[in-house]
């Protein structure tokens, strides 16, 4: 393991590695088999973040070459609606990979939208199908976030086999993909949470610490082992340390774990942005071509 400061995982660096490889694979399938992939992004109502997220992601896929849509569908828009635009998209054989931005509106049901979802057009990897393919250890559309932070640890540290991960959260978007995906590199995996007994002495036992928890800057330089690696999932909007700015109502991005002081102790960090987040996208991309090369009948 390096020795302090720990040297940063910088999320740009891999993510525009794996866009470049997606956008020529798009490239070679236009040219083999005239197949462009198709993403479609539906967004419902108009939370800042997911706007955010959604404009990147429609700008990522056009770069690459894809053929992309957006539905922006307004916040009253109701369940039958919706559920109806899904199965339209279901059903275009233009459109190889459906995500659905969430969180949804209240008053919306997730379940009931990932229930219609086409498992092989679900690009996000939240289906049941796409769930329990993941579990079983067979080859599917794995949730991005997640198969971001695996090719992050792989790129940083390689051969993943006997190490002791821990993954703080275990929700079904972040934490326990990751702990499945780290299980299936042949990692010791423990899944904490805010009902764990002495959860920073659980955390001290990981070479490989994820952060999924959505706490800002909950996790501290003393719950980390020294040298460890440390993926930062969170994303937590805090105000300023400045007086001036927070009595303006700016705000800045943090993640889960307190940067400053436990990037003296890890080996290997994630910063907060510039991190997992970019990954997410990169993977969405590489997911929409997996999912085109199936619906095809070509070799994955």
């Amino acid at each position: 393991m390096p020795e302090s400061p720990a040297k940063l995982i910088d999320g740009k660096v891999y993510a525009e590695r794996l866009r470049a490889e997606v956008t020529a694979q798009v490239a070679e399938l236009k040219a083999s088999q005239g197949l462009q992939p198709g993403l479609a992004v539906v967004l419902v109502g108009d939370d800042p973040a997911s706007q955010i997220y959604v404009r990147s992601k429609g700008e990522h896929s056009l770069a690459a070459g894809m053929h992309s849509v957006t539905h922006r569908l307004p916040q009253d828009t109701s369940q039958e609606q919706l559920l109806a635009l899904v199965a339209e998209l279901n059903s275009d054989p233009l459109i190889h990979g459906i995500l659905v931005q969430l969180p949804l509106p209240k008053h919306l049901d997730e379940r009931a939208v990932l229930a219609i979802l086409n498992p092989e057009k679900d690009v996000d990897g939240l289906t049941m199908i796409s769930a329990g393919r993941l579990a079983s250890g067979l080859p599917g559309l794995y949730p991005c976030t997640p198969m971001g932070c695996l090719i992050l640890l792989r790129e940083t540290l390689g051969d993943l086999s006997g190490k002791r991960a821990v993954v703080v959260g275990r929700s079904m978007l972040v934490g326990r993909p990751v702990a499945q995906l780290l299980l299936q590199a042949d990692c010791t995996v423990t899944i904490a949470h805010s009902r764990t007994a002495d959860l920073p002495a659980v955390c001290r036992e990981a070479d490989i610490l994820v952060a999924a928890v959505g706490r800002p800057r909950m996790i501290k330089a003393d719950w980390i082992k020294p040298g460890a690696a440390v993926i930062d999932v969170g994303i937590n909007r805090v105000p300023f340390d400045d007086p001036e700015k927070a009595a303006a109502g700016r705000t800045k991005v943090v993640g889960d774990v307190d940067f400053k002081s436990a990037s003296q102790v890890a080996g290997w960090i994630t910063p907060v942005p510039g991190g997992v987040g970019l990954m997410t996208v990169a993977v969405l991309l590489q997911n929409t071509v997996t999912a085109a090369k199936r619906q095809a009948g070509l070799d994955v």
